[in-house]
């Protein structure tokens, strides 16, 4: 929270925290983080999220976790749908996630990126970090053009930029590149990433405005 105060007095830059739990610890160390969570949240905390193994940890195992963040309203966004595994997806919704971490296995149904259009999910893709876990066997079945297409709230992430060595500038090279991805989509995407953010309004209509 110090580093935060400093960007926005020193640099202008405005950020916000998100608490992030792990598959792997148990849900009362993951509860313990979320209750810290809602101690901070609005004093530069803006919400939780949830990452790790899916196979090895399902989301099932978590179901009170995420009704406690309901319960104290606190933005959710979960990773889920990286490895496959559509019922993730289906079942972060239910937790109420607002964002998807990756959710790439959305593309296998054509109802649930429907349902994610009508309630206007964020999408966390992170091209170059899925194809080196192999998300996917290769670049022709990654789906970020029918995201696209399908007009969902698509956003570009790097997912860990030091595992893998890679920046924003480069995911929107590599997308650029490998599918076709325009500017304008580009930009698009950016704006997503505004518009499911979960940070204040007079925030999101500042930065829109320099979007132009």
């Amino acid at each position: 929270l110090e580093g935060r105060k400093i960007a926005k007095d020193k640099y202008g830059v405005d950020s916000n925290i998100l608490i992030c739990g792990m598959r792997h610890m148990s849900p009362e160390d993951n509860l313990k983080m979320f209750t810290k969570a809602r101690e901070y949240l609005g004093y530069g905390v803006c919400g939780v999220d949830l990452a790790g193994d899916e196979s090895g940890f399902p989301l099932n195992r978590f179901r009170d976790l995420f009704a406690y963040g309901k319960k104290y309203e606190l933005p959710i966004t979960i990773h889920a749908g990286e490895c496959g595994d559509i019922e993730e997806v289906k079942t972060a919704l239910d937790y109420g996630a607002r964002r998807i971490g990756h959710g790439i296995a959305t593309a296998k149904s054509e109802d649930l990126m429907k349902e994610c259009v009508r309630r206007r999910i964020g999408f966390e893709v992170c091209p170059i970090s899925n194809m080196q876990t192999k998300a996917v066997d290769n670049l022709g079945d990654y789906p970020l053009k029918e995201f696209f297409n399908r007009n969902m709230l698509v956003t570009i992430n790097t997912d860990n930029r030091t595992v893998s060595n890679t920046s924003l500038i480069k995911e929107y090279e590599f997308i650029h590149k490998n599918f076709g991805i325009s500017e304008e989509e580009i930009i698009r995407a950016i704006r997503n990433g505004v518009e499911v953010s979960f940070c204040d309004d007079n925030i999101k209509h500042r930065i829109l405005k320099m979007l132009g």
